[in-house]
């Protein structure tokens, strides 16, 4: 059985989908992975995988000609399963898949994007018309569509979309030995977010809000891991990040790919996203042992349960996530208590190889 992936980005696979991959193959599938080939090819290949290009743009680009792409390579390799990642790839790869005739294809939506989160303008009054696409698309007898959350399995039944082409499978899962809790840090608490520098990942209100903790003279560092992403409308821009930079203890260190050693450097995960499909971040600050503050937004929900593992507040209000962070940056026993919960929720609920197993059985479903 030959099982394609197609991911727009190599180091989004490598983040997010190479240990399935690996897994897929131990199980037999012969696994081809379609990316745009950047600087992350090496462990793919070094996992036995076979690499085709592919480039794909995640913003603009010809529709035609990107469906016509993915026609030629579908009728190329010709996969027995092909499995989508994200909303661009799910779209215009459903629709080459029933041209090529691809026999079973499983489409993951990890979240629905900024299109679905934007407040105003065109985007606002597209999102009716793309669900009822989507489930003209995704509402096929050989197809499964994961999702990482119960509100946006909601949203695709609503939209049409019948339960038994949908599963939810709550994330990609996080690497629990490689993520490990350890002794805290000295000096001052460290609130981390670790996330693309959208807007619309909170970023904003991040840094509002240690601007106002930093005027009630507390003493924290408040640090942004994460690169700008100019595909994405929602980016913020490198000169927006280095003017916060070393200003009320707000600190941004760029990309890290050392992610184990960086989450141990932290005493308080952050997300204060407006909405998620389930975020790997805060699985990976979850099985390091620390508490997080997110949003109670779909996906963040799904990680913090509010005054167990962490504290969750409304989304866009700077005000409420400044009190969140300080009443768990001031107080240590509170933040041992619920780091120790999210440890035991990462193990218990997020381990990859559960998410794994799932997966594989999707595959099994559609191909017996």
């Amino acid at each position: 059985m030959r099982l394609l992936f197609v991911v727009t980005e190599d180091w989004y696979f490598v983040s997010h989908r190479l240990p399935l991959a690996v897994a897929a193959r131990a199980a037999g599938y012969e696994v081809t992975v379609a990316t745009r080939i950047d600087r992350h090819s090496e462990p793919i290949r070094a996992a036995g995988l076979d690499l085709v290009p592919l480039e794909l743009s995640r913003r603009g680009g010809n529709p035609l000609s990107e469906i016509f792409s993915l026609w030629r390579l579908y009728r190329r390799v010709r996969p027995d399963i092909v499995h989508h990642v994200a909303l661009k790839p799910v779209v215009y790869g459903s629709i080459a898949a029933m041209l090529a005739g691809t026999r079973a294809v499983v489409n993951a939506v990890a979240g629905l994007g900024w299109l679905f989160t934007a407040a105003h303008g065109w985007a606002r009054l597209a999102r009716p018309f793309l669900g009822r696409a989507l489930a003209l698309l995704l509402d096929r007898s050989r197809g499964i569509t994961i999702v990482q959350n119960p509100e946006d399995q909601a949203m695709l039944q609503r939209a049409g979309v019948r339960d038994r082409c949908l599963r939810l499978i709550r994330g990609s899962g996080v690497d629990v030995q490689a993520f490990r809790p350890g002794d805290p840090a000295a000096g001052p608490a460290c609130v981390m977010l670790v996330a693309r520098m959208l807007r619309d990942k909170g970023v904003v209100e991040f840094v509002m809000a240690a601007r106002r903790l930093a005027a009630q003279g507390i003493e924290a560092r408040f640090v942004l891991v994460g690169d700008p992403d100019p595909a994405n409308p929602a980016t913020l821009t490198e000169s927006d990040l280095l003017a916060w930079d070393g200003r009320d203890g707000v600190e941004w260190w760029g990309r890290r790919d050392d992610m184990p050693a960086v989450w141990r450097l932290a005493h308080v995960a952050c997300l204060p996203s407006y909405r998620e499909g389930l975020p790997k971040a805060l699985l990976e600050a979850a099985a390091t042992g620390l508490p997080i503050v997110a949003t109670d937004a779909p996906g963040c929900r799904e990680v913090v349960c509010d005054g167990d593992n962490g504290l969750l507040v409304p989304v866009r209000d700077a005000t409420a996530l400044a009190a969140a962070l300080r009443r768990l940056i001031t107080d240590a026993e509170l933040r041992r208590r619920m780091g120790a919960r999210s440890r035991q929720r990462a193990e218990a609920e997020f381990a990859q190889e559960i998410v794994i197993a799932e997966t594989l059985a999707v595959y099994g479903a559609l191909t017996s």
